[in-house]
């Protein structure tokens, strides 16, 4: 159910969740709202209101799917000046923040403790820069080209889909080891403002995958394909045959991820759909709560869905 209107007070919408702040900062707007409206203060910034109201409603609320009338009418251009602003904010503040946070924290800590800690911080902030340099420099291109009507041969927007689960299994491995494992001649105030800090950054990205899953790519496939069909939560026999047990399709979608296979080639194998695919990816997750492709890789080993032999 929509929490927010465009019609709403923008100072009302803040204090539905805090969070948000985040959200205007990276739309530039940082005034006193006083009793303006979302919709006044989104012209006077030159935004699409009803793009704003569902940026705001993937971030707060993970159940939250935009109609197939909003994503055709709402503003792509919109979405990716807010993922590009997302970026700059993450790796010229966010990082710089922590790694300056770290730096103090483990001063107390041996040479090789010191070494390591950094090496592993310095190892993710690679990655997330990768990461977001292949966002800016592949992905925002082609969805730009896709406005102006170019067309690359070859090329969709599910050929660009990224895998976040490193990232994010990054990040709370990082935060794990501060909260568990650091000696306890750390500063213990240093040590929950950090954490803190890096619940929130947690938080965050989280939301920013969400936005890029829930509106940049479904409005992309739009554009590519206007007359396609967003998907819909697989159903039928296969999910009702128990709750967390995964259904012979998922097991098979499985052996496929264990054994290396991308999205599309599952796809093909399988004869159904990529969104089809993609969504029994995301049950078989949430079944096992397991996200990367090693630890599913593990899970059917153990499972004994597939041998090691067939995939060493």
């Amino acid at each position: 159910m929509a929490r927010f209107s465009i019609s709403m007070k923008m100072a009302e919408l803040v204090e539905v969740d805090f969070h948000l702040l985040g959200v205007l900062s990276r739309f530039g707007i940082d005034e006193a709202f006083g009793e303006r409206s979302v919709e006044d203060v989104c012209m006077r910034y030159g935004i699409d209101a009803s793009t704003f109201i569902m940026i705001c409603e993937v971030y707060v609320d993970p159940d939250y799917r935009p109609s197939q009338d909003q994503l055709r009418t709402g503003h792509i251009s919109d979405v990716l000046r807010y993922l590009h602003q997302s970026h700059s904010y993450y790796l010229n503040n966010a990082l710089v923040t922590m790694a300056s946070s770290i730096e103090k924290l483990i001063e107390p800590c041996s040479a090789p403790q010191k070494k390591v800690i950094w090496k592993f911080f310095q190892d993710y902030k690679n990655e997330l820069d990768k990461h977001f340099r292949k966002e800016e420099g592949e992905v925002v291109p082609y969805v730009q080209g896709l406005l102006l009507g170019q067309r690359t041969p070859g090329l969709s927007i599910d050929g660009f889909e990224d895998d976040h689960s490193n990232i994010d299994e990054s990040l709370s491995d990082l935060k794990n080891l501060i909260l568990k494992s650091l000696p306890a001649e750390c500063e213990g105030r240093q040590r929950i403002a950090l954490l803190n800090y890096i619940f929130h950054l947690q938080h965050d990205l989280e939301r920013h995958s969400a936005v890029e899953d829930e509106l940049m790519v479904p409005m992309a496939r739009l554009i590519e394909n206007p007359h396609s069909v967003a998907p819909h939560p697989v159903g039928g026999k296969e999910e009702e045959s128990g709750k967390d047990e995964l259904s012979d399709r998922e097991k098979e979608i499985l052996v496929s991820v264990a054994q290396g296979l991308l999205n599309k080639e599952i796809a093909d194998r399988l004869n159904i759909s990529i969104n089809t695919v993609i969504t029994h990816r995301k049950n078989i997750t949430r079944k096992t709560g397991i996200k990367t492709v090693a630890g599913l890789t593990v899970y059917a080993i153990l499972n004994n869905l597939i041998d090691i032999s067939s995939i060493e």
